[in-house]
């Protein structure tokens, strides 16, 4: 959790507000591949991708 704290201090702090979207969209498919690893939607997400 430390290193996604540093990466939003370091974004804010060099003004990379165009990666923002980019980062926003990593954690929303790990978050959603972390989530629904063991259920039976798991198929149908990695084919997706």
């Amino acid at each position: 959790m430390s290193i996604l704290i540093e990466l939003v201090h370091f974004l804010v702090a060099r003004k990379k507000y165009w990666l923002w979207p980019m980062l926003i969209a990593l954690i929303l498919i790990g978050g959603l591949i972390v989530l629904t690893q063991g259920s039976a939607i798991a198929p149908f997400i990695y084919t997706v991708f």
